[in-house]
C-alpha cells in the first residue's frame, strides 16, 4: 500500500490543475456518441485532460456485451494515448440485481434475494455480476443498497435487503465480497449506498428528509455499513440524497469525513449519488451556484461527482480562484480516486479481451443461479390447502397483468427497466439518447413468464385459459368480464397481481414511484374481488416491488404466494412452487402491514412502541402487522424441541452456546429457517422487545431431524449507550427460537455478568451456526 501512496503522490505532483479536475469529473457515454456510436470529436474535446469515469458505458447505450468491449478498449486507448499522463477511466455500471447491461443475468431483485435468508446466493450472484463487467472492461458496480427499509411507502424498498439491520449486514457482506472478488485487480469495486438514512424519508417520499435521532442513527442504520467496511473491505461508497436532521448529507463533512472516515474507518472512494451535488443548488436550495455547490461537496468528503461533470471542473477551478477552496482538499480527493485506479490495475491491464466477452453472458450455468435463487425467494403467506396444485388439472385459469408479462418481473435497476428510461426525460434533469428497440430486441434476454413457466409445467391434457383482466395501474375494467368467464369455467385459478418497476411514471414501484396507500395498484384489488366472487379456488401470486397491505386478499384468497420480483427465471420457479416440485421455504424480511395508517412498522420494535396506551390496538384496526418479519409457509410441518443452553451466566468477550432439534414432522422434504432472537429485558437505554441474532436455512426429509447449536458472541447484544458508547450491560437476557418473529416455539434466558457495563471496541454481527 505504501508504494500505491508513493506513486500516487508523484503523479500528482505531475498534474496540471486541469488534469486534477478532471479526475474528479465524469462523463455519460451518451455524451461521448452520436447516432449511438462513440464520436472522435466529442472524445478529443471532452476527455483531452483526461477523466475520472465513464458512466454506463453499456447501461445507457444499446451496445451488446461484445460492442460494449469494444467501447470501452477504444476509450482507454485514447486515454492513453492521447492524454499527458495516460491516466485509464474507471467504467462503471449499475449491478442492484444483475448487470445492468443488455444480455446481463437479471436475478430476483434483492428484497426476493433476502428472502432467501441465505447470504451465499449474494455473493454467489455477485460472482457472476463481476465476471459479465469485467468482460465489458467496467470497473465499478453502483450497489449494495445497505439502506434498512422500515417504510414500504419508499420505492426503492425493493433494492433493499429489508427491515432487519443484521440481515442487512450479512446479505451486504456477501454482495460485496462477491463483486470485489479476492482483489480488485480481478474485481469489480462495489459501491454500498445510501450513507446514510435515505430509507426514512419524510412521507416515504424519495429524496425527502429523515428525521431520526443520533441513537437510532448509530443503533439501527450504521450496522451495515460498518460491516461492510470492516468485514468486506468496501472500496467505495455513495452519499444519500435527503437532509439528515436539517443537515444535508452531500454537504455534511460531519457525516461524510469525520462519521464516515474518522468513526468507521472507511479509507475507501466517495461517489456522489447521481446529480446529487448539483441539487445542493436547485433541489435543497442549499448553495446559491454551481461553484458552491461543488466546493461544499468536495469539501464534506465527495470525491467523484457522477453522472456528470457540472459543479466540479470548471466551477471548482472558480471556488480556487476566489479563495474559497484550497488546492490540498482536491489533491486529496484525487489521490483516492488515483489509488483505486492502480489498485484495479488499471494502469498495467486498461483492456479487455473483446473475443471473450459473450463466454460469461447467458449460460445455463447463470440461467440455473437465476432460478434456485428465485425458487427459494418464495414466500408461502397463506394456503388454505389449495397448494400445491395438481400438474394434471382438468382446466387453470391464469389470470392477471402480471401472469404474462416478463417485464414485470424485473426490478426498477434491471436493463429493461432503464431503456424505457433513456426514451423519458429524467425527473432529475438528464436527457437520455433515444435507443433504437429492435437493436434492442435482438439481444434482450429471454424473461420466461408465470403462465409460460404453468404452461410447461402442467400436463399435455390441461386446458389453460389466460386473460389478462386489467392493466397495472389503469382504472379500466372492460378486461373483467373475460377473466370472470375464464375462472368460471376453470377448476382453480391462479392470479398473478402486482408491479410495474420502474422510474418513469407509468410504473408503481422503484425509484421516484412512492406510494401514499399501499394498496394492490390500479383496479387489480377489484379484479381479485370479482375472481374470488366465482366461488372458484384462488391462488394469488403477487410480483410486487414493495410490501403490500391486502387483508381482503389474505382473508379472502385459498393461497398467497409472494414472489416478490422475481428476475428472468421467475415463471419456472413459481411454477416449481405451485405445483409443489418445490417446497417454498422463503422467509419475509420485512413486516407485511394491515393498513397504510400503521407505518413505520417493524418487529424490533422498543416496549412502548407498537401499541396504545392503554388499550393496545387502534380504534379502527390492530396494531399486528397482516404476516410479520420472518413469516413463510410450508408444505410440510416443523418440530422445535430440546433447547438448551450451555451456561446461565456469561461476560463480554464470551459465547452462549444454545442447542436445538428441528424435525421435519411432515411428508414431504421442506425447508426451514431456524431463527434465533433475543430480548435484553431490562437496560440503561429500552432495547427492542426482539432483535434477530441468528438464522440457519436447512433442508429436511420426512422425518429427519437435525440439531443446531447458535454459538452466541455475549458482545453481539452490545449496543450504543446514552454516550454513544459501544457497551454490554449486565442483566438478564430472554432467548427464543422460532419460524418467525411472532412464531416462537422455544425460549430461556441466561445472564449477563462481569459488571454493569462493559465497554467494547467493535459490534459483532455474526453469530457461528453449527448443524448436525
Amino acid at each position: 500500500m505504501e508504494l500505491i501512496k508513493q506513486r500516487v503522490t508523484q503523479l500528482i505532483d505531475q498534474l496540471t490543475l486541469d488534469e486534477k479536475l478532471a479526475q474528479l469529473g465524469s462523463y455519460w457515454m451518451y455524451e461521448l456518441q452520436t447516432n449511438g456510436e462513440l464520436d472522435r470529436k466529442k472524445i478529443s474535446e471532452n476527455l483531452k485532460y483526461g477523466i475520472g469515469q465513464i458512466s454506463r458505458v453499456a447501461g445507457a447505450s444499446t451496445l451488446d456485451p461484445a460492442n460494449a468491449a469494444k467501447a470501452a478498449n477504444r476509450l482507454q486507448k485514447f486515454l492513453i494515448e492521447n492524454t499527458r499522463h495516460a491516466i485509464p477511466a474507471i467504467l462503471h455500471e449499475e449491478c442492484c440485481m444483475g448487470s445492468m447491461i443488455l444480455g446481463g443475468t437479471t436475478f430476483p431483485q434483492m428484497l426476493g434475494l433476502a428472502s432467501t435468508f441465505k447470504p451465499e446466493f449474494a455473493e454467489a450472484m455477485t460472482t457472476v455480476i463481476r465476471r459479465q463487467l469485467r468482460a465489458i472492461g467496467a470497473h465499478q458496480g453502483l450497489a449494495p443498497v445497505l439502506d434498512v427499509s422500515l417504510d414500504p411507502r419508499w420505492g426503492r424498498v425493493e433494492e433493499t435487503f429489508g427491515e432487519d439491520p443484521m440481515l442487512v449486514s450479512h446479505f451486504g457482506v456477501a454482495y460485496i465480497k462477491g463483486l470485489q472478488g479476492e482483489n480488485l485487480k480481478n474485481g469489480i469495486m462495489a459501491t454500498a449506498k445510501h450513507f446514510i438514512g435515505h430509507s426514512l424519508s419524510q412521507g416515504g417520499l424519495n429524496c425527502a428528509p429523515a428525521h431520526m435521532g443520533m441513537r437510532v442513527l448509530y443503533d439501527i442504520y450504521l450496522g451495515p455499513f460498518q460491516a461492510a467496511i470492516r468485514d468486506a473491505g468496501l472500496a467505495s461508497m455513495m452519499n444519500a440524497y435527503p437532509e439528515l436532521d436539517g443537515e444535508v448529507v452531500a454537504a455534511s463533512r460531519r457525516i461524510l469525513t469525520d462519521l464516515l472516515r474518522g468513526e468507521l474507518g472507511f479509507d475507501g472512494l466517495v461517489v456522489s449519488d447521481y446529480e446529487a451535488v448539483v441539487m445542493l443548488h436547485n433541489y435543497h436550495n442549499l448553495a446559491a451556484d454551481l461553484s458552491t455547490a461543488g466546493r461544499l461537496a468536495l469539501t464534506a468528503g465527495i470525491d467523484v461527482e457522477l453522472p456528470t461533470t457540472v459543479c466540479y471542473g470548471d466551477p471548482l477551478k472558480a471556488a480556487l480562484e476566489a479563495g474559497d477552496l484550497n488546492l490540498e482538499t482536491v489533491d486529496l480527493a484525487v489521490s483516492r480516486h488515483l489509488q483505486k485506479k492502480i489498485e484495479l490495475g488499471l494502469f498495467e491491464n486498461p483492456y479487455v479481451d473483446e473475443g471473450r466477452v459473450l463466454e460469461v453472458f447467458e449460460t445455463s450455468e447463470n440461467r440455473n443461479l437465476a432460478r434456485e435463487i428465485a425458487v427459494q425467494s418464495m414466500v408461502l403467506l397463506k394456503n388454505d390447502g389449495l397448494l400445491p396444485l395438481d400438474k394434471n388439472i382438468k382446466t387453470l385459469a391464469v389470470i392477471g397483468p402480471n401472469a404474462n408479462n416478463g417485464r414485470n418481473q424485473l426490478g426498477d435497476y434491471s436493463y429493461a427497466s432503464m431503456s424505457q428510461l433513456m426514451e423519458f426525460q429524467s425527473p432529475l434533469g438528464s436527457s437520455f439518447v433515444n435507443i433504437d428497440m429492435d437493436k434492442l430486441a435482438r439481444h434482450e434476454v429471454k424473461v420466461e413468464t408465470v403462465l409460460e413457466g404453468i404452461s410447461t409445467f402442467v400436463s399435455p391434457d390441461t386446458r389453460i385459459l389466460y386473460a389478462k383482466g386489467c392493466e397495472n395501474m389503469s382504472g379500466d375494467t372492460s378486461g373483467f368480464k373475460d377473466a370472470v368467464n375464464a375462472a368460471e369455467q376453470s377448476d382453480a385459478v391462479v392470479l398473478a397481481l402486482g408491479d410495474c418497476s420502474g422510474l418513469i411514471p407509468t410504473c408503481t414501484t422503484g425509484e421516484f414511484r412512492d406510494s401514499a396507500d399501499l394498496k394492490v395498484p390500479g383496479v387489480q384489488e377489484e379484479l381479485a374481488r370479482a375472481i374470488i366472487a366465482t366461488g372458484k379456488p384462488v391462488a394469488v401470486v403477487l410480483v410486487n416491488g414493495r410490501p403490500y397491505a391486502i387483508p381482503s386478499l389474505a382473508d379472502n384468497a385459498n393461497a398467497i404466494l409472494e414472489a416478490w420480483l422475481p428476475g428472468e427465471e421467475g415463471g419456472p420457479a413459481i411454477a416449481d412452487v405451485l405445483f409443489g416440485a418445490r417446497n417454498p421455504g422463503g422467509k419475509l424480511p420485512v413486516s407485511l402491514p394491515r393498513s397504510v395508517g400503521q407505518l413505520p412498522i417493524f418487529y424490533n420494535a422498543k416496549p412502548s412502541g407498537m401499541k396504545s396506551n392503554p388499550y393496545v390496538d387502534y380504534v379502527s384496526e390492530k396494531v399486528t402487522p397482516l404476516y410479520c418479519f420472518g413469516h413463510g409457509l410450508s408444505y410440510t410441518r416443523f418440530k422445535y424441541s430440546t433447547l438448551s443452553i450451555d451456561r446461565r451466566h456469561a461476560t463480554s468477550g464470551e459465547v452462549v452456546n444454545i442447542s436445538l432439534k428441528v424435525r421435519n414432522v411432515g411428508e414431504i422434504m421442506g425447508d426451514e429457517v431456524v431463527q434465533l432472537y433475543i430480548r435484553d429485558e431490562f437496560a440503561s437505554m429500552p432495547r427492542p422487545v426482539k432483535e434477530l441474532k441468528g438464522y440457519r436455512r436447512i433442508t429436511l426429509k420426512p422425518d429427519e431431524e437435525r440439531t443446531l447449536t447458535f454459538h452466541l458472541p455475549v458482545d453481539q447484544l452490545a449496543f450504543y449507550d446514552e454516550n454513544l458508547k459501544l457497551c454490554v450491560e449486565s442483566g438478564r437476557i430472554l432467548v427464543m427460537v422460532g419460524s418467525s418473529s411472532e412464531d416462537i416455539r422455544l425460549c430461556d434466558d441466561f445472564e449477563i455478568t462481569g459488571g454493569r457495563k462493559i465497554f467494547i471496541k467493535d459490534r459483532v454481527f455474526v453469530c457461528p451456526i453449527s448443524v448436525e
